[in-house]
């Protein structure tokens, strides 16, 4: 039989001063969730997870009833994170469920991206060549590889429970984070009324915590510290991180040789730089070949020169939803067809729409099948 929780919720919050949270949460421990911790390596997720372990314990949620998760990236990963993670969830005193994309790793996904974007183009699917990078704006490294893999893990796992993700977020770290709720509602992988009756719900207790507490909890409550902290890593992520620091990148090339040459080998070749006005091959090019060097000098008057090209192109044709718009006249047909063809040398690919003609046909068949679709 479930033991009762505390009944005075604020006064037990306050005792843990760490933590926050509130009534949402509270009823539902009560009412039997699940709580299941996300843990990255981190710094963050591990002080977090550890005081709201102690937090559980105190108001008598069962430990039967938690247990943590972790969505592996693979190839992308510190060589050293998997073995990390296990160690924390050891320290927490919690079962470890470890995830991942059937699709593939990160790697994998940064170069599928690539392929199929320079198809899209091919085809004039796509106005403007598109990247492999994911980016601030567009953290598909973190929705498709971690939270789209993740969530209907936890509903297939826990159906008809309530399911409570501890994630462990902090107000400080951002602009962005620094109006984050303690918690709310999670209806993406579990829909309001859905047939199994399952709920999900996001925590955020450690929202309030600072940096050097942070460190201060992992280090007074054992639970073990990410490498990549020792290595002078400002932030547990990715080896090479799309959002990461040049010091961060830095250690991670030091660390990671092979992946840093695989990341700027595709920089090479596609001609887009790692981070918007960053080039990963400038972070640490002791570690490149000559030939990659050179290789790299030539993608980047390559990127310069798609810029260019772009940013000429006829506006009204550029990406919008509902893309396209318009049949572009005969002059801008000319003009996307001659700036296609020299972004298409770039990567030696088939340029099957290379008059102005063929790109105005093209665009009625664009046109045609959106409205018939």
């Amino acid at each position: 039989m479930t033991k009762p929780l505390t009944t005075d919720l604020f006064r037990s919050a306050r005792e843990f001063g760490e933590i926050a949270t509130d009534p949402m949460i509270h009823e539902a421990l009560g009412a039997g969730a699940w709580v299941i911790f996300n843990l990255s390596g981190g710094k963050d997720c591990g002080a977090v997870s550890s005081r709201t372990m102690r937090y559980l314990d105190a108001i008598g949620h069962p430990r039967e009833r938690r247990f943590a998760i972790h969505a592996d990236l693979g190839r992308a990963e510190h060589t050293f994170n998997a073995a990390q993670v296990e160690a924390q969830a050891r320290a927490l005193g919690l079962r470890l469920d470890v995830v991942r994309a059937k699709s593939g790793d990160l790697v994998d996904r940064f170069e599928n991206r690539w392929r199929l974007g320079l198809d899209a183009y091919v085809n004039l699917r796509l106005y403007n060549l598109r990247g492999p990078w994911s980016s601030p704006s567009l953290k598909f490294c973190q929705s498709e590889k971690k939270i789209q893999v993740m969530g209907p893990y936890l509903a297939r796992e826990l159906r008809g429970k309530t399911i409570i993700n501890v994630v462990g977020i902090r107000r400080e770290e951002s602009t962005g984070r620094s109006k984050t709720e303690v918690a709310k509602l999670d209806t993406r992988f579990a829909k309001p009324g859905n047939r199994h009756g399952t709920r999900m719900m996001l925590w955020h207790p450690g929202v309030d915590m600072l940096v050097g507490e942070v460190f201060d909890i992992n280090i007074c409550d054992g639970v073990p510290l990410s490498p990549s902290y020792r290595m002078g890593a400002t932030r547990h992520s990715c080896a090479l991180c799309i959002m990461g620091s040049i010091n961060d990148l830095e250690v991670g090339a030091q660390a990671h040789p092979w992946l840093y040459r695989h990341y700027v080998e595709l920089e090479a070749s596609t001609t887009f730089s790692f981070q918007a006005g960053r080039w990963l091959a400038d972070v640490r090019p002791r570690l490149l070949s000559a030939g990659l060097l050179a290789d790299i000098q030539r993608a980047k008057g390559r990127c310069a020169e798609r810029r260019e090209i772009e940013a000429s192109l006829p506006a009204r044709h550029r990406f919008v939803k509902g893309w396209p718009l318009h049949v572009p006249t005969l002059e801008e047909a000319a003009q996307i067809a001659e700036g296609r063809a020299r972004i298409l040398a770039h990567h030696g690919a088939e340029n099957i729409y290379p008059t102005a003609q063929a790109v105005r046909d093209r665009f009625g068949e664009l046109l045609a099948l959106k409205a018939a679709a």
